[in-house]
């Protein structure tokens, strides 16, 4: 695995933004920042609750799209190395994993260890060691 064009200073100021908004939407909404949470509950969507979630995820989407503008760089090239049928699989298995854990990554990860539930710091370590033992499988047990 090749890490190119990684910069510190823009991933540090990236993760204090995650931060900044999860507390903010925490303190000021009373609400996780738990990504899989948030688009779950839009469908139905309860009477005066969707707004909010429409524009967390929409600024997900926007913030992404301002910052590649407003840094002038290229847009990289997404390269998948895994067949569709074997994406289809992994993403269904993080769709039960996440309803299994009752949140995902940004909800236990993120919010969760900042309030330092014992329940979302097990649930990382869950999945960070199961995420390491699947790439350790994958690429030294069944490659080719």
């Amino acid at each position: 695995m090749h890490i190119v064009n990684f910069t510190p200073l823009t991933a540090a100021i990236g993760g204090l933004l995650i931060g900044l908004a999860s507390a903010l939407l925490l303190l000021l909404n009373g609400r996780i920042a738990g990504v899989a949470g948030i688009m779950s509950r839009l469908l139905p969507p309860s009477p005066g609750d969707a707004a909010w979630r429409l524009w967390f995820l929409g600024g997900l989407v926007v913030g992404g799209v301002v910052w590649r503008f407003a840094s002038g760089q290229a847009a990289a090239e997404i390269v998948f190395e895994a067949t569709w049928p074997i994406l289809t699989v992994g993403g269904l298995l993080v769709g039960a994993g996440t309803r299994v854990g009752n949140g995902c990554t940004s909800g236990h990860g993120v919010c969760g260890i900042g309030r330092v539930s014992p329940r979302s710091i097990a649930a990382t370590l869950t999945f960070m060691a199961t995420g390491a033992l699947t790439v350790y499988v994958t690429r030294h047990w069944l490659a080719a």
